[in-house]
């Protein structure tokens, strides 16, 4: 474990000469606004975060964790290192939702250096990396970019670690905090002999996801006749995401694609007729209509097929289907609907975040993640598809419409668990960074 007090650096010993200072003269940027804001005296965080843009739940970590960090540490300086470049949707999001945080891009190459100098100022203005919500520890190399040429903390939050290599392991020895995103993933530290106060459970950013666009989400809502509180939304998803059609050029060998194409055909008509049932159930003992969105851009070609073609011809009048949209017009709408039911699991964590109950149909290629659900008391809204039938989830909805109050208060709890966490780890990251 790290000695936490070595990290204690004065500002005159930030501007480290391993690496940085090839660079030669700064370039007036990033470090010269924090430095000038600051007074000398505010710390600055960088954020390594934004691993991909096909994806609201990937979107979503960013504004999730930047608001965590505004939120709990309002006088720390904030900059956003973007893993993946953005669309320019992304960028409006960012840019208007925080216009306080500067965002910079930049790839590390084999020798753990980086090809924009923006982010070797960034380096020298922060006095902390914290690494954003993720699947794994995406941005490992950007992790040890920052090793190599400073000697300050680091540190992971809400992160799923699933698979752990020497590597890995190797570089998670110097992390000032790792916080995982759910419990599953202490217990793989642990067998990696990966212990200490510094590592605990802190969910998904996603889950402090504040931003919205109520005016995009309104019009739409209208335009379908979509009553506040009188809708619910359902997403599908495949067993395993095939990026081989997002991203043609990805590498993927023809014995992965069969492979993953022969699950996904056997498993998506059983797999859906379950949530089907959900929603036959809602339009025909309430009324009301049926919002089919999705999660992932891929999502929108399985829509007819998987959730709308099938069903009885007395519902598919009541089913609205939407294209693929950013992370704000889907927390407007989430904030607008009775009840979310998804496969995918950032759906059902910004439906949280905006007060509406939720549930994630959990299918078990979708990473240990889901245990977060189990972590925060929200197992009765948790189904393990391959053990559930669709009467069950029938049940659980007609028990959260027939007694609204309790299942908001039910939710109410789980997220008051949620603050609770966010502010005993940012209050660990204060420590760090004295």
């Amino acid at each position: 474990m790290v000695n936490h007090k070595s990290y204690n650096i004065s500002r005159r010993n930030w501007l480290k000469s391993t690496g940085i200072f090839s660079i030669g003269t700064f370039i007036p940027g990033v470090i010269n606004s924090c430095i000038a804001k600051s007074g000398g005296e505010s710390k600055t965080i960088l954020v390594v975060s934004g691993w991909q843009d096909v994806n609201i739940g990937d979107i979503a970590h960013t504004p999730g964790l930047l608001h965590i960090l505004e939120t709990f540490l309002p006088d720390a300086k904030i900059i956003l290192w973007k893993k993946s470049n953005a669309t320019e949707d992304v960028k409006r999001l960012l840019s208007l939702n925080f216009p306080k945080v500067s965002v910079i891009y930049g790839s590390v190459d084999a020798e753990k250096n980086v090809d924009n100098s923006e982010v070797y100022e960034a380096f020298k203005a922060s006095d902390i990396l914290v690494h954003g919500s993720g699947p794994s520890v995406v941005g490992q190399a950007n992790l040890e970019a920052w090793t190599k040429h400073t000697d300050k903390p680091f540190g992971i939050f809400g992160v799923t670690i699933q698979d752990m290599n020497d590597g890995l392991k190797e570089l998670l020895q110097h992390a000032s905090f790792i916080y995982t995103r759910e419990t599953a993933s202490i217990d793989v530290l642990k067998k990696a002999g990966l212990t200490g106060n510094h590592i605990s459970f802190a969910p998904d950013a996603t889950f402090y996801l504040n931003i919205h666009d109520d005016e995009k989400a309104s019009s739409f809502l209208k335009e379908n006749n979509l009553e506040t509180k009188k809708f619910i939304c359902a997403i599908p998803r495949l067993r395993r995401t095939p990026y081989y059609k997002i991203r043609p050029n990805s590498g993927w060998s023809e014995q992965r694609i069969k492979d993953t194409e022969e699950l996904n055909n056997r498993c998506k008509e059983w797999d859906h007729a379950k949530l089907r049932e959900a929603m036959i159930a809602w339009v025909r003992e309430t009324g009301n209509k049926v919002l089919v969105c999705p999660e992932m851009t891929y999502e929108v070609d399985i829509m007819d097929e998987l959730l709308i073609d099938p069903l009885p011809e007395d519902v598919k009048p009541f089913v609205v289907k939407r294209g693929y949209w950013m992370p704000d017009e889907a927390a407007s709408v989430y904030k607008k609907a009775h009840t979310v039911l998804s496969f995918e699991c950032h759906s059902p964590i910004i439906s949280a975040a905006n007060g509406t109950p939720m549930f994630y149909l959990r299918q078990p290629e979708d990473t240990i993640k889901g245990q977060m659900y189990y972590d925060l008391g929200l197992e009765d809204w948790t189904f393990e598809i391959e053990q559930t039938e669709g009467k069950l989830i029938v049940d659980r909805l007609r028990e959260v419409w027939t007694n609204y109050e309790k299942a908001k208060d039910k939710l109410h709890a789980s997220m008051k668990r949620v603050d609770e966490i966010y502010a005993d780890s940012t209050d660990e990251i204060k420590k760090v960074i004295g």
